[in-house]
């Protein structure tokens, strides 16, 4: 038995998943872009998308993230890893099935600290595919890949707490069908740094939200948007604090760990298809006499990404089995590890295959550049690379501190900064 051995019914998914993405997600994507286009409407919801969304339900190929027997198809992580790939490789898929961020994480965290109000209300709808949401945490005036830095004001008024403050790159914000925010602030700058923070359910309508802006992604207003938000004066009820006044900081560690690793899954998928894309057109293209794929570089391009992307496969299995056997706070290092190296590695193979696609790469006629533009946001998105990288130094570097301050030559203890 092989150590990342996974449930028949989890090989099945992964069948139906490949046949439907053959039969319907890949012939889609050209009628999206003509919806798209028609409606001039960059946040334009195509009917495309609902009629993938309706056949993958029709097929059992529905919130297929989510853990939750009875609310979703209660795989583990190591048996969601592949059909996340899959669906990476096509970016209107996860939605299809409606397993795309940040939705996952919003109903994740509603699964576990929502009232039961707040699953009628929010949570069904969002498992239902009919609603989207969005998560309001990072600000622009702050380095908020220091969850400490968040300032956004959440100030008790009686039974209410009056929010003030801005947010940006909340994406989904600018969905048609966004209808709630999850909004992280401060309503306790004199407590423990971990502990100033609390969550709120927001509904995106509520007085005083105003959607500022879209922002663009090099140049790429993205469906779902990213917008910059405004809160002014927006009162919410204590009953929509999520989890207790205090807690946002350990909610989002619960809600990023996952979050980060599906990243991770969709962005290997995307690696894979960009060198099936190389392979092709390296074959079919003529240049000085010959294929271009007989060229010693490509080669060696092709031969390197088959190495890298085996490799970041392993790491997130095993990222995904530690989560499943000894938790995501043990799995922390696995989980930094997979963030930084699936993106950076991810988008080297984008652009090597946008090379060898030469001029058409990076138009809209081929997937690459979009592609490019997602992987090299996710290098920021959930953290910066170095905060993980930090955190995996501060870990390994732990290992050793207290051999190191015990340590002792002939009486004299080793000094260790």
């Amino acid at each position: 038995m092989s150590l990342f051995d996974i449930s028949d019914r989890a090989q099945q998914l992964q069948t139906d998943l490949l046949e439907f993405m053959d039969s319907h997600v890949y012939p889609a994507e050209a009628v999206y872009e003509e919806q798209m286009r028609e409606s001039g409407d960059p946040h334009f919801q195509p009917p495309v998308l609902e009629e993938l969304k309706a056949e993958a339900r029709r097929r059992g190929l529905w919130n297929l993230f989510h853990p939750h027997p009875g609310t979703g198809a209660g795989l583990t992580n190591l048996e969601y890893a592949p059909l996340a790939e899959i669906m990476g490789r096509s970016h209107i898929a996860s939605e299809a099935c409606n397993c795309n961020a940040p939705d996952t994480g919003n109903m994740e965290v509603l699964e576990l600290f929502g009232t039961a109000e707040h699953k009628e209300k929010y949570l069904r709808p969002l498992l239902e595919g009919t609603m989207a949401s969005a998560f309001a945490m990072t600000e622009p005036a702050v380095a908020s890949s220091d969850a400490t830095n968040v300032e956004l004001s959440m100030v008790r008024d009686g039974e209410e707490y009056v929010l003030n403050g801005r947010k940006w790159f909340a994406s989904n914000a600018l969905h048609r069908n966004c209808r709630v925010l999850i909004v992280m602030g401060k309503t306790d700058p004199s407590a423990a740094p971990h502990r100033q923070q609390s969550m709120m359910v927001v509904p995106i309508d509520a007085p005083g939200v105003t959607v500022m802006r879209g922002l663009p992604v090099f140049g790429y207003q993205d469906r779902e948007g990213h917008a910059e938000i405004d809160f002014a004066d927006v009162r919410v009820p204590v009953a929509d604090v999520l989890k207790g006044e205090g807690e946002g900081f350990a909610i989002s560690q619960a809600r990023l760990g996952p979050g980060r690793i599906h990243h991770c899954m969709r962005a290997i998928g995307m690696a894979e298809r960009a060198l099936e894309l190389m392979c092709r057109r390296a074959s079919s293209r003529v240049t000085f006499g010959k294929p271009v794929s007989e060229n010693a570089n490509i080669q060696d391009w092709i031969a390197e990404a088959r190495i890298e992307i085996e490799m970041i496969r392993l790491l997130t299995l095993k990222a995904a089995y530690l989560m499943d056997t000894v938790g995501n706070k043990e799995a922390r290092t696995e989980i930094a590890a997979i963030k930084v190296a699936a993106p950076n590695i991810a988008l080297k193979i984008v652009d090597r295959a946008i090379q060898v696609h030469g001029g058409a790469g990076v138009t809209d006629d081929f997937p690459l550049a979009m592609a490019w533009a997602h992987l090299r946001t996710l290098r920021l998105a959930d953290g910066p690379d170095e905060v993980h990288k930090r955190a995996i130094a501060r870990q390994e570097l732990r290992l050793y501190r207290d051999t190191a301050v015990s340590a002792s030559t002939n009486g004299h203890k080793v000094a260790v900064s």
